[in-house]
């Protein structure tokens, strides 16, 4: 072989290790909380939050690589939940659906038995993990249907939880739109709904929120707006951007990649726009919120199709309207529920930027916690392994056990105020 030949597949060889970022070592995920009690229950239950996250070693360590191989790929070995399909028909002629998971286990070894004191007499009943609803908020353009979210179901069920997943309008081909709107970044009454029936069917049930980012800032915004039901006992937010305005001020540049990222988004939104054109892009539809269809099919970014479309369905004078009225920051300071946010320093859809304000949110509100890892990418997480990661990614098993830790405080709250007693057999 020539010198000049080895030169060149050094220099290949150099940057791909660089783009892997190969030499990385493992760390330990950062905690902003300043409650200590709250604080407290996720130490006990859920230790690999003290310990160094593990991805996957010959790419896990690049942000881009797990994000694309999470679009891509979703999850290794993925399981197929059976559950039901529910259909709502909601006041403004929409067709909301969301699918429901009963838990796999009746019980769990060493579960808590709680006892209930109401005046004068005693109620003794088990708290088995079906009295726990994990209502779960996909991300854009996602459904029950989307590969991540079935893993992190079937997990959930595996530990004993009740799941519902919202499915946005527009992203299933089996269900049609039938009025002139999907979903959009900060409508919320989707959700709602979905919350609101799964009360009526089980009016005991604690609901814990958890939402992956265009969830995860659905979900927050949700709990901010206005007073909610009181079974909502917390919320977990997974890669969430917190601020519409400036988030796609970032996107639209082109250093690491960012604009790239904007396109495939704004591609998948379209797609869903106009594989419902016959509901969403028809004459009356068109003609009453002043649509152009060639507008909305040019349209290469986002802040373009926004511009098109959803500013004008959502009667938005402005697209900074429509970014600011969407954004869970706006709302941070006004939920009244126990919560976690869950970030990665690599992700390329959430620059670092973005990131100071939930630092800054949880060192100054109690019952909030906020965990950062150095990588995982945008939903990525993946772990073990050389090249073959492991089928449970880390953010799967961080979940469940955060939501454990959601049920814990909201126990010890209860048994503070003396209104429950628990023992462990």
């Amino acid at each position: 072989m020539s010198p000049a030949f080895l030169a060149v597949v050094a220099v290949i060889l150099c940057i791909l290790f660089r783009l892997l970022n190969v030499n990385s070592q493992p760390q330990i995920p950062q905690m902003f909380c300043r409650d200590g009690q709250f604080m407290e229950c996720f130490n006990k239950i859920a230790p690999m939050l003290r310990e160094p996250y593990i991805p996957t070693r010959l790419w896990g360590f690049s942000g881009h690589i797990q994000t694309i191989i999470h679009s891509i790929i979703g999850r290794v070995k993925c399981p197929w939940p059976l559950g039901e399909r529910v259909y709502l028909a909601l006041t403004d002629g929409s067709t909301l659906t969301y699918d429901l998971y009963q838990p796999l286990i009746n019980g769990v070894e060493g579960r808590h038995v709680m006892t209930h004191r109401s005046h004068s007499k005693t109620k003794h009943f088990d708290l088995f993990p079906d009295d726990i609803t994990v209502a779960i908020c996909p991300g854009i353009g996602n459904s029950s249907e989307s590969v991540y979210i079935r893993t992190f179901v079937h997990y959930a069920q595996c530990h004993g939880y009740r799941c519902a997943v919202l499915n946005h309008i527009g992203v299933l081909d089996s269900v049609q739109v039938t009025s002139g709107r999907i979903f959009t970044y900060g409508h919320t009454d989707d959700y709602s709904a979905m919350i609101n029936h799964l009360l009526k069917k089980y009016p005991t049930t604690n609901i814990v929120s958890v939402g992956f980012s265009l969830g995860g800032n659905l979900i927050s915004k949700y709990l901010g707006e206005a007073p909610r039901p009181k079974n909502i006992i917390g919320g977990v937010s997974i890669c969430q951007g917190y601020n519409a305005v400036v988030a796609t001020q970032w996107l639209l540049k082109w250093q690491n990649f960012h604009r790239f990222y904007l396109y495939v988004l704004t591609e998948n939104v379209k797609s869903i726009i106009l594989k419902h054109r016959h509901v969403l892009l028809a004459d009356d539809i068109k003609q009453r919120y002043q649509l152009n269809e060639r507008d909305i099919s040019a349209a290469a970014t986002l802040p373009e199709l926004d511009e098109a479309y959803t500013r004008r369905v959502h009667n938005f004078k402005t697209l900074k309207d429509l970014y600011s009225w969407s954004s869970s920051l706006n709302y941070l300071a006004n939920i009244k529920r126990p919560m976690v946010f869950v970030n990665a320093r690599d992700d390329p859809l959430v620059p670092d930027t973005l990131l100071n304000p939930i630092r800054e949110f949880t060192n100054s509100h109690n019952q909030s916690l906020y965990i950062e890892l150095a990588n995982g990418g945008h939903l990525g997480f993946y772990e073990g392994g050389l090249i073959y990661p492991n089928p449970v990614t880390w953010l799967d098993r961080a979940l469940v056990s955060l939501i454990g830790g959601i049920v814990m405080s909201h126990n010890d709250l209860l048994v503070a105020k003396g209104s429950l007693t628990t023992t462990v057999i």
